[in-house]
């Protein structure tokens, strides 16, 4: 069995769809996955946007190591970002989930159908991004979250100390009063 490798590259968004075209022609022929990372709140040195994330893979010759290669970039929000689909085809399905989970805007998408990218998961009408660190669950907006508050929390819970639990046996073991006294 041969090892595998893992190579990482970071590009500006600007080389994306090149750099992506430059590893399939260096033999990274495999279109694996594409998604993204909300990282608007970073302070890092590549700033605030969304990471997105490609996975290619070389497939090896008999006896080879396998080479996988992680393509990085970082989108400033709300700027879009080039199109893999001329060079993957399978990368639609991925820029269209990466679209409606994150909010990514995708320029020269084109799958086929010639129809866009347009939802793939989500139902018809739903609006927002889900995936975003900003989004509000819709859960937890509508009513409180269950378990807020523990026994004992909430007011005058100062001077009063929260009951106490009742133990409970693990399952098969009899209750102290059972057997022969």
């Amino acid at each position: 069995m041969s090892a595998t490798t893992v190579e990482e590259r970071r590009v500006e968004p600007d080389a994306w769809a090149p750099a992506a075209r430059s590893a399939r022609d260096e033999g990274f022929t495999f279109f694996d996955w594409l998604s993204a990372v909300d990282e608007t709140d970073s302070a890092d040195e590549h700033g605030p946007g969304l990471e997105v994330v490609c996975h290619l893979i070389a497939v090896p010759g008999e006896g080879a190591p396998m080479r996988r290669l992680l393509l990085r970039t970082r989108v400033p929000d709300g700027t879009a970002l080039a199109s893999l689909t001329p060079v993957f085809a399978g990368a639609g399905w991925h820029e269209r989930e990466t679209a409606e989970m994150f909010g990514l805007a995708f320029s020269g998408f084109d799958d086929g159908t010639g129809l866009g990218i347009r939802p793939l998961l989500l139902p018809d009408g739903f609006e927002g991004t889900p995936l975003r660190k900003s989004f509000q669950l819709a859960a937890r907006a509508s009513k409180p979250w269950p378990g807020a508050k523990e026994p004992g929390e909430g007011e005058g819970s100062e001077t009063r100390r929260a009951p106490s639990r009742r133990r409970l046996l693990p399952p098969g073991v009899p209750d102290p009063s059972w057997g022969p006294r």
